[in-house]
């Protein structure tokens, strides 16, 4: 199957609704059957985003994954980029 990138920016300031939802959004990776890898974006040492690769068949699938993730339900992210990733070395 295709592996797909997500990379999500965080509002600026929005450092509260992460962590208010993180145990959510903990869950819903950990009940994922399709969740490759993931993890925070830092900056600064500081949460501000998030990478997740997911391993699904098609980017309708990694876009509803996506449109289902608490963090994106508590309007956390500036900006959701999904993209066709090609796993080469790891």
């Amino acid at each position: 199957m295709p592996l797909f990138a997500v990379t999500c920016r965080d509002k600026p300031g929005a450092l509260q609704i992460r962590l208010d939802t993180r145990e959510a959004h903990l869950e819903y990776l950990k009940n994922s059957d399709i969740v490759f890898m993931a993890g925070a974006l830092l900056e600064e040492g500081e949460m501000r985003g998030s990478l997740v690769v997911l391993d699904t068949e098609d980017m309708a699938s990694a876009q509803a994954w996506v449109d289902g993730d608490p963090y994106g339900h508590a309007g956390l992210f500036q900006s959701v980029e999904i993209r066709e990733w090609k796993k080469v070395i790891g």
